[in-house]
């Protein structure tokens, strides 16, 4: 056994007196669909919702057995890690400063204050995170702070690393395959080293950040341009340069892109069939199965779910963004004649399962026609074939702005 999972078992029975292990969940309804043995590490149901304490307890408790005063300890972080830690900080009884963007959800800062109660101190700074982190790296040169890293540190991989310790344990041995997501690479970082060559790994990025796959074909870690921020918990625009050492054998093939509109279609299974609450991040793995199918048939499979950390304010962008994607709700520009009749004419077009969910004049000050913004919600993505058909047949003309960015943006 090499000294890396000597370390990890021994960071997952430190953790044991602090919080109990997550369950490792065989989940029937994804077994049947994949003809496989689909397990869930529901990471989602830490104390914080997210497998971040873990790295957190990890680091904090190497630096504090050194000895000496214990330093403040200081990270930046928008979601998951700042809330592990502030529950380490209050555990282990030392002074924590957070630095926030001044962006982050209310909901998310109000749970790091309750987590970390009187030990931490929260700065929101900076409109952008990259400025956030500035500020808190500043601010540990001027004052001695302990900066924690939320993925790039050895003792932060080491501790994540317990997630595999368990998964171990709760199965008796490895399983065939492992799927996790990937932002900046302390989760799969740490799983990886302690799992080895015995089992398959795949590492899942949300489409608008994916960070390991440009460093895998690049063979280092190199910046994106630009990252959707939709699924927070994984949109990293630089892997770590630790953590890619760490990864850097992998295959790209071994690293999936997830878009995020069908991230949503996964999200919605999960809490209608399911009743599991899991945030962007938290259901990567599980909707990377879709593209897996014939790899995993007959095989154990583990999913991470990584985190629950999610806002029901967001529950309508969630269900609207995945019947975007599973082609059952539509938006068009409309050019309806300014005639009597005209849209009682449009509304016999529509099919018993089609419903009118969004109806607006763009144009009230038409001559002879007017644009109408009109979304449609139907129960099978077909029906629009037929309703289009009509629509052609009859004379109308309309626009599909569904996909379109720029419209939607402002429209939708």
């Amino acid at each position: 056994m090499s000294d890396f999972q000597n370390n990890a078992r021994a960071a997952e029975a430190a953790m044991r007196p602090v919080f109990d292990a997550t369950p490792l969940q065989r989940n029937e309804h994804l077994s049947e669909r994949y003809d496989a043995n689909i397990l869930l590490k529901r990471e989602d149901l830490t104390p914080v919702r997210s497998y971040k304490l873990r790295g957190a307890f990890n680091a904090m408790r190497k630096v504090l057995a050194l000895g000496g005063d214990a330093p403040t300890f200081v990270c930046a972080s928008a979601g998951n890690h700042a809330q592990g830690v502030a529950f380490m900080c209050r555990h282990f009884g030392v002074k924590g400063v957070i630095f926030m963007p001044i962006t982050t959800p209310q909901q998310k800062i109000g749970k790091t204050e309750i987590f970390g109660g009187d030990a931490i101190r929260i700065e929101l700074t900076g409109d952008y995170f990259d400025v956030t982190l500035a500020a808190a790296q500043a601010y540990c040169a001027q004052n001695g702070g302990h900066f924690l890293s939320p993925f790039d540190d050895e003792d932060v991989i080491e501790g994540q690393a317990s997630v595999a310790v368990e998964i171990e344990r709760d199965l008796g041995g490895l399983p065939d395959h492992i799927v996790m997501p990937v932002g900046g690479g302390g989760l799969s970082a740490g799983v990886v080293s302690y799992m080895g060559d015995d089992v398959e790994v795949t590492l899942v990025e949300p489409s608008g950040g994916t960070c390991l796959g440009a460093a895998l074909q690049a063979g280092r870690p190199v910046r994106l341009d630009h990252v959707d921020n939709f699924a927070d918990g994984a949109a990293v625009a630089q892997i770590g340069a630790r953590t890619f050492e760490r990864l850097a054998h992998l295959d790209p093939g071994q690293a999936l892109s997830i878009p995020e509109d069908r991230l949503c279609t996964t999200m919605i299974e999960m809490l209608n069939v399911e009743g599991i609450v899991l945030e962007p991040a938290g259901a990567l793995a599980v909707d990377a199965l879709k593209d897996m199918k014939n790899r995993i048939r007959g095989k154990t499979v583990v999913c991470v779910t990584s985190g629950g950390n999610f806002d029901f304010e967001r529950l309508p962008e969630v269900k609207e963004r995945a019947q975007r994607y599973s082609g059952v709700k539509k938006y068009f520009i409309l050019r309806l004649p300014q005639r009597p009749g005209a849209l009682k004419d449009f509304l016999n077009l529509l099919g018993p399962d089609d419903d009118i969910a969004r109806f607006e004049y763009l144009k009230k000050s038409a001559r002879n026609f007017g644009s109408v913004l009109i979304g449609i919600e139907t129960r099978e993505e077909s029906n629009f074939t037929r309703l289009l058909s009509s629509l052609k047949k009859n004379g109308f003309e309309y626009r599909d702005i569904t996909n379109d960015e720029v419209l939607a943006e402002f429209l939708i």
